[in-house]
């Protein structure tokens, strides 16, 4: 392990909640840079190649202006870059990079980086918090901006989901380096009570059976009685003077003890080591918790990542045939976090689909603009549904909401760039139009149709992009009029 890397590592706080074993697997799969004043790291157009950490020094970002090149951005030591462009799937850097100073950085290539968040999970939320809040920075320095949008909305949620698994992660393990210093101690108090054979076989059999106990899932009604339980256990700890007895008293519970089974164990074991073998027991037991927790938080963030992964075709060609579906769920993936609460969502996929020709990154930022809008027309409370069909040769996705309608003036100008009906600060004007080009490049179309309690956006797209020229025409687009839908209002 390079020493000098571990302790630069060490100082930035990105990486403060991290283990002694993630600090030494970032350490293994980083590389160190030394850069000299004036010395460049990137230039606009190359391709993204690595997430840099600055450890000493200044960079600053340039922008080529047409003759002149001018300052964007500076920053010091403690901060990173190159991730917003990895998040996006931008396939170059949008401005020139260069030091400012002598300075010293850490940087990891892309395949490594998708790695870290997986690794690393309590760096994923501070990361995407940091690539939401450069959002607006970057949207005037590029013609992806409609990419940086997309991206906002998607770090936002991400953020959000990424929360509780992560922090789920980091209190487990925390909380499982305390279990696993106290169990061996705990097993050789047991062990210097020379227990019988018969003793030890009951043990064993009481360890397993409390472990099986509180792997099965709990039923409503379960959970509603453990609290008179934990009580009736805590009532009788105390009379056996067990050290802290409404401590352990849940975990117990959780195991099947009641004071029936304690009873036993007070019969079949030595009564000096009540305390010792009730301490192993809940100390076992939370441990296997834990182990639960994090497993399942893991499992969490590895499905968030492969979402960030599939919404943007990542390692895809630009054009690749995708399943239009697949590109629905993924955005649903992200959006996660705002359809919860009041908002029902209700899926018609036509399942016999083929395969559809599409720039698929490009084609997601349409789903997230359109989705989004139907959310925060809602305000919170409604339905969503999603339909899709096809129509000879094309396919058709429709996604309506049962909020309020959309006036007749605004209908004739929701296209219109920089129009939009939402607060300062809270929306472009772009997400529509930057929808309405992405179709269009696609030889598509966009519909739209407003009423009170029925709002509707049809999106219907060729199969191939292959013949368009002279297939397009064979699209045949459903009226509206024929694809009524009936939400049911509460």
């Amino acid at each position: 392990m390079d020493v000098m890397m571990l302790d630069a590592l060490r100082q930035v706080s990105l990486f403060a909640q991290l283990t002694d074993e993630q600090f030494q697997w970032l350490s293994e799969h980083g590389h160190e840079l030394w850069l000299a004043p004036g010395e460049y790291i990137a230039l606009e157009g190359q391709p993204i190649e690595n997430f840099y950490v600055l450890i000493k020094g200044e960079i600053e970002f340039r922008k080529q202006v047409g003759n002149v090149e001018r300052h964007i951005m500076s920053f010091g030591p403690g901060t990173y870059t190159g991730h917003e462009l990895i998040l996006l799937d931008v396939p170059h850097y949008l401005v020139n990079v260069r030091a400012v100073k002598p300075t010293y950085m850490l940087k990891w290539d892309t395949d490594t980086f998708w790695k870290m968040l997986t690794t690393c999970p309590a760096i994923t939320r501070d990361l995407l918090i940091i690539t939401a809040q450069r959002v607006q920075m970057l949207e005037s320095m590029s013609q992806h901006h409609q990419k940086l949008i997309a991206l906002g909305t998607l770090a936002a949620g991400l953020a959000h989901e990424l929360n509780n698994p992560a922090t789920a992660v980091v209190r487990g393990a925390k909380h499982l380096h305390t279990i696993f210093q106290q169990l061996p101690y705990l097993g050789l108090k047991l062990n210097h009570r020379q227990m019988t054979k018969e003793q030890l076989l009951f043990l064993d059999n009481l360890l397993h059976t409390v472990i099986a106990h509180a792997e099965t899932p709990c039923h409503l009604e379960d959970l509603l009685a453990q609290s008179d339980r934990e009580q009736e256990v805590t009532t009788w700890l105390d009379s056996y003077n067990v050290p802290d007895g409404w401590k352990i008293a849940s975990s117990l519970v959780r195991g099947g003890l009641d004071i029936q089974c304690l009873d036993t164990i007070v019969e079949q074991l030595p009564p000096e080591s009540l305390a010792e073998v009730l301490a192993w027991l809940e100390s076992t037991l939370t441990g296997i918790e834990l182990l639960d927790e994090i497993d399942q938080s893991s499992g969490r963030i590895s499905e968030l990542v492969k979402a960030i992964k599939e919404y943007s075709y990542m390692d895809q060609a630009p054009m690749q045939e995708v399943d239009i579906h697949q590109g629905l769920e993924s955005t649903l993936t992200i959006l996660g976090h705002k359809l919860k609460g009041g908002i029902t969502l209700t899926r018609n996929y036509d399942q016999t689909l083929p395969l559809v020709s599409v720039y698929g990154s490009e084609l997601n930022q349409v789903w997230t603009n359109m989705i989004d809008n139907a959310i925060d027309a809602m305000n919170g409370q409604g339905q969503i549904m999603i339909r899709t069909a096809r129509e000879n040769n094309c396919v058709l996705v429709e996604i309506a909401n049962n909020g309020p309608a959309i006036p007749p003036e605004i209908q004739e100008r929701i296209f219109e760039p920089f129009f939009t009906t939402k607060g300062v600060g809270q929306g472009t004007g772009l997400g529509l139009v930057i929808s309405y080009r992405i179709v269009e490049k696609h030889k598509g179309e966009i519909r739209l149709f407003s009423e009170p309690g029925n709002t509707r956006f049809q999106v219907v797209l060729p199969i191939s992009l292959v013949e368009t020229t002279s297939e397009y025409h064979e699209c045949q687009f459903i009226p509206f009029e024929n694809t009524a839908m009936q939400f049911i209002h509460n």
